[in-house]
């Protein structure tokens, strides 16, 4: 038989094979849907969930390591949209999906408001769930005392909050934070600054503020000031706000005013052969993270890129993460690590929610990670948001229909077919409602919202917390969300407050 001929047999039974398993997987489905038709699957699944309950056991041991993870803007509306997404990659109907953090055995609500919003937005709730003290909007690790762009304010002792990571680092354990966004957005800079706004990132952001001058900017803070020049891992992105503008690296200019190199000035602080600075994937792989006491990791200028548009040398939150914890859990006093799938919140501010929904995906990845590298007989790990969006899942699609694509409805008043996913407002208000199903195809496509505004705003409503581990059956019920941090603080045995080592 010629090669010509083998080729071709071969590409039969290949695609052969492949229409088999295509009709085992459908087949497969459809009895699973079957199975559904009885009244005795639903009350043996119910049976099953009660016996999971009842012998659902409480975990008092002290908590060695803490892993809190943050999906920025993750409201219950995107993890329900994002399990159903996630689902249906697997060629499931989706409905049934579980995210990984969805079977942590204890959940609560969290309420999110500021001292002087309904709706909080990053650096207010950071504040929150890290300090454990709630604060204005726009501000980060000060109290209530400070009103936005107060400077002044801020340098005032009493009003300076201490995070989480402070107290760890009192306690002898490693520290560290990894992100998605700048290292010095609202979210991380809850760990490690005091900030009368969360725009002051650099002091470019700072120089139309004459009353900021004697205020350090974020990245300035970082570097310099405890806890942030103590953190043995530092990743996300941001190198701009950290380089003068006169520095180019990788292509792209610095920003600050002041001529420093915060990165050149962190190395110099560390004052050791065990600390590295890393900027791209690759660079971060070649390490042996045994070997490393510190690493301050700058993978983008800004944010990095979404996971779905990422054909740079740019590592994965999942990476990031894993990396992490190799080089955290060397202290045998143990570690605190936040993570924080921030590119949530960009997309839905863009009323993006395909790429909202599959950054959740790459969140969930982050904690699944987390959970194989860890044990969680002495691992804590807390899953939740800082706010809500405005995204919403409505209509009556049948089934296993695509998350991401038309409704099975069509609107009674105007016989036009709509999305199941929408926005209350942003930047899409001025589209028509006349979907065009080969734009939707475009992973940036902005789902229709009613109100017209330059970006998508925040939600108000509270957010889950998720945890499992010592004592997360403390994270039950409605808290507010200051209490995250002292619960946290507690299992750990690493506050002022009450502990479990009391």
């Amino acid at each position: 038989m010629s090669k010509k001929k083998e080729l071709f047999r071969d590409e039969r039974l290949l695609h052969s094979l492949q229409s088999h398993v295509t009709k085992l997987k459908r087949d497969l489905k459809d009895q699973s849907q079957e199975q559904e038709t009885f009244s005795s699957f639903w009350i043996n699944e119910a049976q099953k969930k009660l016996q999971e309950q009842l012998n659902k056991k409480i975990n008092t041991n002290i908590a060695k390591n803490v892993i809190l993870f943050l999906g920025d803007g993750m409201s219950l509306s995107t993890i329900t949209a994002s399990r159903i997404y996630a689902g249906q990659r697997l060629k499931k109907s989706g409905e049934e999906y579980s995210l990984s953090f969805e079977n942590f055995p204890f959940t609560a609500l969290s309420k999110t408001y500021c001292v002087d919003k309904q709706t909080a937005d990053s650096a207010c709730s950071a504040t929150a769930y890290l300090t454990g003290v709630k604060a204005n909007f726009g501000t980060v690790g000060l109290n209530a005392k400070v009103k936005r762009n107060d400077c002044q304010g801020s340098l005032i002792k009493e009003n300076r909050l201490s995070s989480i990571m402070q107290w760890a680092q009192d306690a002898g354990k490693s520290t560290g934070f990894v992100t998605t966004t700048r290292v010095t957005h609202a979210s991380p800079a809850g760990i490690y600054a005091r900030s009368a706004s969360r725009d002051w990132e650099s002091d470019y952001d700072m120089q139309n503020f004459t009353d900021s001058k004697e205020c350090s900017d974020i990245a300035k803070q970082l570097v310099t000031e405890s806890p942030g020049n103590k953190l043995n891992v530092i990743f996300g992105g941001g190198r701009m706000k950290f380089l003068s503008e006169n520095i180019i690296e990788n292509g792209s200019r610095g920003e600050r005013l002041d001529g420093r190199d915060l990165i050149d000035e962190w190395i110099q602080h560390q004052k050791s052969a065990n600390a590295h600075y890393v900027s791209n994937r690759t660079e971060l792989f070649s390490l042996d993270y045994s070997k490393i006491d510190h690493i301050l990791g700058l993978f983008a200028d800004s944010h990095l890129e979404y996971n779905l548009k990422n054909d740079k040398d740019e590592p994965s939150l999942k990476e990031m993460t894993s990396a992490a914890i190799e080089i955290l859990k060397k202290n045998d006093k143990g570690f605190v690590l936040f993570v924080e799938g921030g590119k949530i919140d960009v997309a839905h501010h863009d009323n993006m929610a395909h790429l909202a929904l599959d950054e959740t995906a790459e969140f969930d990845k982050a904690i699944q990670s987390a959970m194989e590298l860890t044990d969680e007989k002495d691992t804590l790990i807390v899953v939740t948001a800082d706010h809500s969006h405005t995204m919403t899942l409505s209509g009556y699609s049948h089934r296993g229909k695509d998350i991401l694509g038309l409704n099975t409805e069509i609107s009674s008043m105007d016989s036009m077919p709509y999305l199941t996913l929408s926005y209350a407002n942003g930047p899409s208000a001025e589209k028509k409602r006349l979907v065009n199903e080969e734009e939707m195809k475009n992973t940036g496509y902005q789902y229709p919202s009613l109100v017209p505004l330059l970006y998508e705003t925040h939600g108000g409503d509270d957010v889950p917390i998720y945890s499992r581990g010592p004592y997360s059956h403390l994270f039950e019920g409605v808290l507010e969300q200051n209490t995250i941090p002292h619960f946290i603080a507690y299992a750990a045995c690493i506050s002022n407050g009450a502990t479990a080592c009391d």
